[in-house]
């Protein structure tokens, strides 16, 4: 790897653009090295993994409405949408997949200096792949790209810090990873990565207070503007240059000003590109920060005869656990029972109490409205805090992946006076887990996901296709298309008339 410093530029430098780091991102997605096995072993989990969430994902609102404006666009010879039959424009496609895969917060993730969700480059490759007659191995070659510049820019560039969304790195990574599969030139990929980053920054509110059903929208929106950005400069477009750098760029006037530096890694010319085997995905549909918690919680639940007696709750965590979906947001909502799916997720004491009384984290059950509306989960959750642990904090910041950690210590104080603790590191589910993930769990999180969605031939014959990706010949991509039973869609609430 190489670390490159990057930082803001006056107009009046001499600043050539192979200095540009968006130049730096097209010139390693322009190159043509192989793809290390187990790189293709895990985009292949990761794409059952994402059919897996957006199986479970398929009838709810926010899914329905992106998957009808879809289906409103069709084009003969287009990209296909998840659950359904057709043809649709690819950009479209990339939005109502995005938005199924999103929904849940149950897929991939990528901590470090920033925050991902690296599985939401899938949806936009796949579609862009099936309308352009991309083989499996060309896929693969773009979703390595894709998640290597997706990651790197999260380890070396905040974006938090500035009350920026982390889809603002996903724009830039899809544009990468679409110019690796269709064997862009570098000028192309350099004008797509800036124009796709100067069109997807927006701020964190999406993800603070109230949270909306824009949380699932926003890295769907990314993933569009990204195949646009893609289109446009193929067919000769540029983009603001430099996008970063600026001296009215990214960097100068969203991130931390004329004076700030950070230091991306990207892979050297000929390196593999190996990023994706750093990331973990979810065995729980919550937050990422909220699995080693929740694991936690299942575990002391056999140490604490009586919960009622319960009088206090510290979770001692990282500075983002705790800012982010602790106490430390000072978020009132964070305790509402009334909130959103979307809020609760974002709220580490409902989901620690919850998992504490129930011993399990169910994608629905643990959401619904008459759970968050439970007498004594609204007394045990009132009693549950957060506070920033400086060790934790660091261990989130860790080079080295032995030492990385999410998870948090709890201090139960019972009425008696006695105190109760354990920590956890990593998710059971994590690779240094008690559970690591592997082939067979991705299989079996699509088979309980899938269950009564997805007919039980249908699934065989997407695991098929997945798993037989690296061979799969020019215009099959539509075979990673997974169709749902007819009445579950017919099942789907009627939702608001919109302007198509």
């Amino acid at each position: 790897m190489i670390n490159h410093e990057v930082g803001s530029r006056r107009s009046a430098e001499v600043f050539p653009i192979e200095e540009h780091l968006a130049y730096k991102i097209a010139q390693v997605a322009a190159d043509p090295v192989a793809v290390p096995d187990d790189t293709a072993e895990m985009i292949v989990n990761r794409i059952i993994d994402n059919a897996a969430v957006s199986a479970a994902s398929v009838t709810r609102r926010s899914v329905t409405n992106a998957r009808l404006q879809a289906q409103s666009r069709p084009l003969p010879g287009g990209s296909t949408v998840f659950g359904v039959d057709g043809s649709y424009a690819p950009e479209w496609a990339t939005w109502a997949n995005g938005v199924a895969v999103r929904e849940l917060d149950f897929h991939d993730t990528f901590l470090a200096a920033e925050y991902s969700h690296p599985g939401d480059n899938i949806p936009a490759l796949i579609a862009v792949g099936q309308r352009v007659g991309a083989t499996g191995a060309d896929l693969l070659r773009g979703l390595a790209t894709a998640y290597e510049i997706q990651i790197d820019l999260v380890r070396g560039m905040c974006l938090h810090e500035h009350k920026i969304d982390h889809v603002a790195h996903l724009g830039p990574s899809v544009a990468a990873g679409l110019g690796t599969m269709l064997g862009l030139d570098v000028s192309t990929i350099y004008q797509a990565v800036g124009q796709a980053l100067h069109l997807t920054t927006a701020t964190r509110q999406s993800r603070k207070g109230q949270i909306s059903s824009w949380k699932a929208y926003a890295p769907a929106h990314a993933g569009k503007i990204a195949v646009e950005a893609v289109d446009r400069a193929m067919r000769g477009e540029g983009a603001p240059s430099p996008i970063w750098e600026g001296e009215d760029g990214v960097i100068a006037w969203m991130l931390g000003g004329p004076d700030a530096r950070y230091t991306v890694p990207l892979p050297a010319r000929g390196e593999p590109k190996r990023a994706i085997l750093d990331s973990y995905t979810k065995e729980h549909s919550a937050e990422y920060q909220s699995q080693a918690p929740i694991d936690l919680a299942r575990r002391m639940r056999g140490r604490i005869v009586d919960l009622s007696q319960i009088a206090s709750i510290v979770l001692h965590t990282s500075h983002h656990t705790h800012y982010v979906i602790g106490t430390g947001s000072n978020d009132p909502q964070k305790f509402d029972p009334k909130a959103s799916r979307e809020t609760l997720d974002h709220s580490v004491m409902y989901i620690f109490a919850v998992a504490l009384q129930d011993g399990e984290w169910d994608h629905e059950r643990s959401y619904a409205p008459e759970r968050a509306s439970r007498p004594d989960t609204i007394e045990l959750w009132n009693k549950i805090s957060t506070v920033e642990d400086p060790e934790w904090t660091s261990r989130y910041h860790a080079i080295d992946p032995n030492e990385k950690a999410f998870g948090a210590r709890a201090v139960v104080t019972l009425t008696s006076g006695e105190v109760i603790e354990d920590e956890l590191a990593v998710a059971d589910a994590h690779p240094l887990g008690a559970r690591p993930f592997a082939r067979e769990q991705y299989l079996a999180k699509f088979t309980r996901m899938a269950d009564g969605v997805v007919a039980p031939a249908e699934r065989s014959r997407f695991i098929e296709a997945a798993t037989g990706l690296a061979e799969l010949p020019s215009g099959t991509l539509t075979s990673l298309n997974v169709r749902v039973l007819a009445d579950v869609l017919a099942g789907v609430p009627e939702t608001g008339k919109g302007l198509l």
